[in-house]
């Protein structure tokens, strides 16, 4: 059982912490900054469960894992991402 909740547990926080940093590359002032590690946890646990289908298909290596969950956030918060709206001064 431990196989799968560390790994598990292991991407999600590394997906959290990209998603922080990646909220350390944007412009200040957006709102909703927990929204930034929300969604980099939610893509570390869509790319592990993406890499657990690649393993049992294809015997993919376990060092593919961290470069799908820092993929997975960049696309997630990057193109395909939040769109922010510039606030209007009152």
């Amino acid at each position: 059982m431990q196989e799968f909740w560390l790994p598990l547990a292991l991407a999600a926080t590394f997906g959290a912490f990209t998603g922080s940093l990646f909220r350390l590359t944007r412009r200040p002032g957006f709102e909703r900054p927990l929204l930034f590690p929300v969604l980099g946890l939610l893509a570390g646990i869509v790319a592990y469960f993406i890499h657990q289908l690649l393993v049992a298909g294809l015997d993919a290596p376990a060092w593919l894992l961290p470069i799908l969950v820092v993929l997975q956030v960049w696309l997630w918060l990057g193109p395909l991402g939040p769109k922010f709206k510039p606030r209007k001064p009152s």
